[in-house]
């Protein structure tokens, strides 16, 4: 066997010998511990991370003392369950590792979270559902994108609602991306309503195209982190890809693309009508947006009851063929303060209304 995992029922009293900080009263207390010895030293280290960081933020989110020696590791904890995740988490990881792929510090955090909910989990499978990108290989972090990216690539129209940074319109370029390169589509087409949050159009200096082009920019960024720039630039002089406003995109028919909406909660339901109806022969479509951040203007109202996203969300939901993907705050995989702050954002939401 690669891993031994030996279960121990009390301390041998060895314990001022392990790293990480546990000393003689933590070990005595200790009725339990799980060891794992790892066959290979090198990806011990790197699942262990620079001086043992990988251990100390595992040991934070579980409340158990671990520690290392070599290339084996000691869990310490009074929960059988918690001492049981670590052990399931450090396996899989260790076998990730093994396959070649690269993991972050937060994959480590999420993959305690995902355990702690679907023990019987393989996150060989999450963390492995990779796609190709000319500059980068783009991997799934959750399994809610590892079930996102199985329905970009099994369904020609996919909507995809959920807070920012769980990578909705990221996923979806990649996916554009990799079909292109595969001859499965000829062109991507990227597309946004220009709907300022707070801010008017009409301040910014240079024509309507200067104009515009700030609000395409979270698209153009994308595109740059898999692709070099001057390749962007060569394809997007070629028309393989495209970025537009969404109001250039009336009056035309798309075969063969790959057509991305973004922002999609800040269209209003003729504009969405308008832009599910140019789906031409051979293309697919993918609608991304975040229906708690509604930016449309209205002079009186409820905006969010003119969002073209919940309108569509809500007459489309049960249309054959068309699949519709939900992430959540869990989700999000940007700095690990972006999930925090939506949660707070959402309970002050919730205080709010409470005090109507």
């Amino acid at each position: 066997m690669f891993l031994i995992v030996k279960k121990i029922s009390s301390f041998s009293g060895d314990g001022q010998q392990w790293g990480n900080g546990l000393d003689d009263s933590m070990a005595i207390c200790s009725s339990e511990c799980e060891t794992i010895e790892f066959d290979d030293p090198i990806l011990a280290n790197q699942l262990f991370g620079p001086r043992n960081a990988h251990l100390d933020l595992l040991a934070v989110a579980s409340g158990a003392q671990i520690s290392s020696r070599g290339a084996s590791l000691r869990i310490f904890s009074a929960s059988a369950d918690v001492r049981q995740t670590l052990c399931n988490v450090f396996l899989q990881l260790y076998d990730v590792l093994r396959e070649g792929q690269k993991l972050v510090q937060q994959d480590f955090s999420r993959a305690y979270d995902m355990l702690r909910s679907t023990p019987g989990l393989r996150l060989e499978q999450v963390f492995c559902d990779t796609v190709h990108t000319p500059r980068k290989t783009v991997t799934a972090r959750t399994v809610a994108q590892r079930s996102y990216l199985d329905l970009l690539r099994r369904h020609e129209v996919v909507f995809s609602v959920g807070p920012a940074g769980t990578g909705k319109t990221y996923l979806a370029v990649a996916v554009g991306l990799s079909m292109l390169r595969q001859g499965r589509v000829k062109r991507i087409v990227l597309t946004r309503p220009a709907v300022e949050a707070g801010e008017r159009l009409g301040f910014l200096p240079g024509d309507m195209a200067e104009k515009i082009n700030p609000y395409l920019r979270p698209l153009y960024d994308a595109l740059y982190d898999m692709l070099p720039q001057p390749k962007v630039t060569a394809m997007l002089e070629a028309g393989s890809i495209e970025i537009a406003p969404l109001a250039f995109m009336r009056g035309r028919t798309l075969n063969e693309a790959f057509m991305i909406l973004d922002e999609a909660q800040n269209t209003t339901r003729e504009q969405m009508k308008m832009f599910l109806t140019r789906m031409g022969l051979g293309s697919r479509m993918v609608v991304a947006g975040d229906m708690t951040q509604v930016d449309l203007p209205m002079p009186s109202g409820d905006a969010r009851s003119r969002s073209g996203l919940v309108h569509a969300m809500h007459i489309l939901k049960n249309v054959p063929g068309l699949a519709i993907h939900h992430f959540t705050k869990a989700d999000v995989v940007r700095h690990p303060l972006v999930g925090a702050i939506v949660t707070a954002y959402d309970r002050a939401n919730t205080d709010s209304e409470k005090s109507w």
